[in-house]
């Protein structure tokens, strides 16, 4: 009878192991987007997780040059493999897709070949918006006779032109004159109260968003005002912050400057993020949720902060050990 438990037992486990085994050997594929729209002309990445065995000698198959009809490959990153353990792996690869034609496409699943056997990711669902160019649409008549240019000095009467020289000094002498003048009257009252200090951009820029987030002009549909408000915040503070002119560039030469500088090149999805949202409820018209609302701002405000200037490092002991020397000295 306790041969009989015994076999049972063992063939429980036996069958066991092979269950489990089988189940190891499973290989999963699926595709996810970032977001689901896009605007026609821009990018957006195609992630690829795959989890098989570290042993298995399948492979991926990528099309070639697009996913769909009017949806394009434009660029292949490199894969990234990453042990799971357990004798599983899994491998992370990034598809950089753009289309030129607005409108609503199935994208194609990608496919995994293993030992005859193809495993296909999930359909995804990909969403394009025009952009909205009037130019495109109006008929414009020829352009009148352009003048002649004309330099600034043929505007000047002929004596300044022949005492430049001699103009130009007496100006430079009543100039350095008149702030002579200035230093001795301001040396001679010194209770003269002192010019303002300027706001740092990192305070400016935290005060504007509190007053934006106060006045809930999304609650009222004014989201088009919203977000023009609030990329022009972040667009004032990269300015007063780190010198770059972003209230003279697009969204995408903003996105490269991010990238090329060392302080905004980690936080710099969180600016992207507020970008590419409000591209499209400026451009392509589209009522963004509350919640997309709420994200946006917290991606700003979280971009401010991991941007900030940090703290001046305190002095070393190297500094401090003279003084110590000069005290026990005394």
């Amino acid at each position: 009878m306790n041969l009989v438990r015994h076999i049972r037992y063992l063939m429980l486990t036996v069958a066991f192991l092979l269950a489990a085994s089988a189940f190891a050997g499973i290989s999963s594929l699926k595709v996810s987007l970032d977001s689901a729209f896009l605007l026609m002309g821009r990018t957006t990445p195609l992630h690829i997780e795959l989890v098989t065995d570290e042993n298995s000698d399948g492979h991926l198959v990528i099309p070639r040059d697009s996913v769909c009809d009017k949806v394009e490959i434009l660029k292949y990153l490199t894969a990234d493999t990453t042990e799971l353990g357990s004798g599983r792996r899994e491998i992370k690869q990034d598809l950089v897709l753009q289309s030129f034609d607005s409108g609503v496409y199935r994208l194609n699943p990608i496919l995994y070949v293993e030992k005859g056997e193809t495993i296909a990711s999930n359909r995804l669902v990909l969403k394009v918006y025009p952009v909205v160019v009037d130019s495109l649409e109006t008929i414009h008549d020829y352009a009148d006779v352009a003048d002649v240019d004309r330099s600034f000095i043929d505007y000047l009467p002929d004596f300044v032109v022949d005492y430049g020289l001699w103009i130009l000094a007496l100006i430079v002498v009543l100039a350095l004159g008149g702030f002579a003048f200035y230093m001795m009257k301001k040396k001679k009252n010194p209770f003269a109260a002192p010019a303002p200090k300027p706001i740092p951009p990192y305070e400016k820029a935290i005060g504007e968003l509190s007053r934006l987030r106060a006045e809930k002009l999304c609650e009222q549909g004014k989201e088009k005002e919203y977000y023009t408000r609030l990329t022009d915040i972040l667009r004032i503070y990269l300015n007063g912050r780190f010198g770059i002119n972003a209230m003279e560039m697009t969204s995408t030469q903003i996105r490269r400057m991010l990238n090329a500088n060392e302080e905004t090149r980690l936080s710099k999805e969180n600016m992207e993020r507020v970008l590419e949202t409000a591209d499209f409820v400026k451009f392509a018209k589209v009522r963004p949720l509350p919640d997309d609302n709420v994200k946006a701002f917290n991606s700003a405000m979280q971009f401010v902060e991991d941007t900030k200037p940090r703290p001046a490092v305190a002095e070393t002991d190297d500094q401090q050990e003279p003084s110590k020397e000069e005290s026990t000295k005394k």
